[in-house]
């Protein structure tokens, strides 16, 4: 669906497939060797493109539940989504499990039902599906005519136009013929099938006089989702939801973050800061200063440089190359330099000059910048809320069985554990130089470490998985721990720390977890957690 999106926004003269086949050119956004072999998306990939007179920039997340935290972190910066839906499997377990952390955001869900050219689901049971499943009423904006061998094409419900379906070039845009609903005469030829132009003219009385219209008030909140079918595969109804999306959708808008006045003298004094206090400044896209924040990093984009990027999602102002920012962990009055920066498309990237609020840029990473992490410009110190670690549910120590490559060894692990590719852990006061534990949502996730070790760092690693299946922080702090510990409420229960030496605590069941976390109230046990804001 992406490749399609940029084939018709003109980004691509000849759009890919993430399963490749004979002939068929990889996708622009899957472009990692394991990627490309698995067929599957691994990490967010982000890709800007000009469409009638608007810069769009596409966030591809992974489909994979295993990887819904970098889908989390890729929402984090995205002011819409969509939600792209199998016709003949409606909500699949990993869709759910991604739609709660698209809900999360509250961000405003268009949905897209693709495959429709293949036998499906009727159109009202999956819309049925995500109402039940997730509260979410839908309104067609477009709407089925047939499907598999009998598809038809769809009714443009708000422009009272019918788009054909005709199958054509996969890799070139497909030529879409249109029959206004005012000429049903040439309509009912044209589609040719007594029994689904009845069905149409029936659905469209159904749908005028059951469904509720549409709101975009309620759009933007998140609680009605504009709904479209088509297939992405032979390029049918791809253009029709990009058109609609950009008139619909929304536009960059302000951000709530803790915003105080940095200190000034020797020492950097600034004001008292409440790691607790909830952000509660708006800072508008008109705000007076260049804000922004990371939401991603990225190691050996060029494996021939070894380069590490940041990924800026600009939240105010306008990013001037060579501008010089704070940074919301570092001390008061440190300043970075950013000499440079890039578009994005895909791993392809491009020097840029000036970028705007909305824009998502690429900067040269030193090793300062971390997910969460927030840049300004100006006297008051700005920090957006970070973006929350959510409870693995696999562990596993991690070794090196080559003494000879213990540096490569650990450079690729500092890499891909500031990717957020997995969470570290450490057992209680280890300073780095005890085993590391690996967490993870899910199993693939340790195999791509293992597949980057060796592919980009050219070293083997060790595996040994650890007993647990879920992890919970205590807020309530060390001194909630030892006292559970010291009444011997922890039996069974690994207590580590993440990498910011806050307790964690490590459970074998969901059962265990529950029964602690409502006898010891004061452990404060919480399945996620937020980096610092400040340091």
């Amino acid at each position: 669906m992406t490749e399609k999106l940029l084939l018709y926004g003109g980004a691509l003269q000849q759009a890919g497939a993430v399963r490749m086949k004979g002939e068929q050119r990889a996708t622009q956004s899957d472009f990692m060797e394991m990627e490309k072999q698995r067929g599957i998306s691994i990490s967010a990939t982000v890709m800007s493109f000009e469409y009638n007179d608007l810069c769009v920039n596409i966030l591809d997340t992974p489909g994979h539940q295993d990887f819904s935290e970098d889908t989390y972190r890729a929402l984090a910066a995205a002011d819409n989504a969509v939600m792209l839906l199998d016709a003949a499997k409606g909500l699949e377990p990993q869709t759910r499990k991604l739609f709660e952390v698209t809900r999360m955001r509250n961000l405003p869900l268009f949905t897209f039902v693709n495959k429709m050219d293949r036998p499906a689901l009727d159109p009202s049971e999956i819309m049925d599906q995500i109402e039940q499943e997730f509260g979410l009423e839908t309104y067609p904006i477009v709407w089925p005519i047939g499907d598999g061998e009998r598809f038809k094409g769809v009714l443009d419900r708000m422009d009272n136009v019918v788009h054909l379906f005709g199958k054509g070039d996969r890799k070139s845009k497909a030529e879409v013929e249109t029959v206004p609903m005012s000429d049903l005469e040439t309509l009912k030829a044209r589609i040719d099938d007594q029994e689904l132009f009845d069905k149409l003219m029936e659905d469209i009385e159904i749908l005028d006089e059951l469904i509720a219209p549409l709101d975009m008030d309620r759009v933007i909140a998140g609680d009605q989702s504009p709904l479209f079918f088509g297939s992405a595969m032979t390029n049918f109804g791809v253009q029709l939801f990009l058109d609609k999306f950009c008139n619909m959708g929304v536009k960059p808008l302000g951000r709530l973050a803790k915003v105080v006045e940095e200190g000034k003298g020797k020492k950097g004094s600034q004001s008292k800061l409440d790691q607790d206090d909830e952000p509660n400044d708006l800072v508008n896209p008109d705000f007076g200063e260049f804000t922004g924040f990371v939401f991603k990093t990225q190691a050996n984009l060029d494996p021939k440089h070894r380069d590490r990027l940041a990924y800026i999602r600009i939240v105010s102002g306008a990013f001037q190359k060579g501008m010089k920012v704070g940074h919301s962990r570092s001390k008061p009055g440190k300043k970075f330099n950013l000499a440079q920066a890039q578009t994005l498309f895909g791993s392809d990237r491009e020097s840029v000059e000036v970028a705007y609020p909305g824009d998502v840029i690429g900067i040269n990473n030193p090793g300062d910048f971390a997910i969460g992490d927030t840049l300004y410009t100006g006297n008051q110190k700005v920090a957006f809320p970070g973006i929350p670690s959510f409870s693995p549910e696999i562990f596993a120590y991690i070794r090196n069985p080559n003494p000879s490559s213990y540096k490569s060894f650990t450079k690729g692990i500092d890499q891909l554990l500031a990717e957020g590719a997995v969470q570290a852990l450490r057992q209680r006061n280890d300073d780095g130089g005890g085993p590391l534990i690996l967490a993870a949502v899910g199993q693939l996730q340790f195999e791509v470490v293992q597949a980057r070790l060796k592919g980009e760092y050219n070293v083997d690693s060790d595996l040994e998985p650890i007993g647990y299946t879920l992890a919970r922080w205590a807020e309530g702090g060390w001194d909630a721990v030892d006292k559970a510990d010291s009444d011997g409420k922890l039996f069974g229960i690994m207590i580590v720390q993440d990498r910011w030496g806050r307790p964690v605590l490590l459970f074998r069941n969901d059962w265990k977890a529950a029964g602690v976390a409502e006898e010891e109230k004061y452990l404060e046990l919480k399945p996620w957690s937020k980096p610092p804001m400040f340091e």
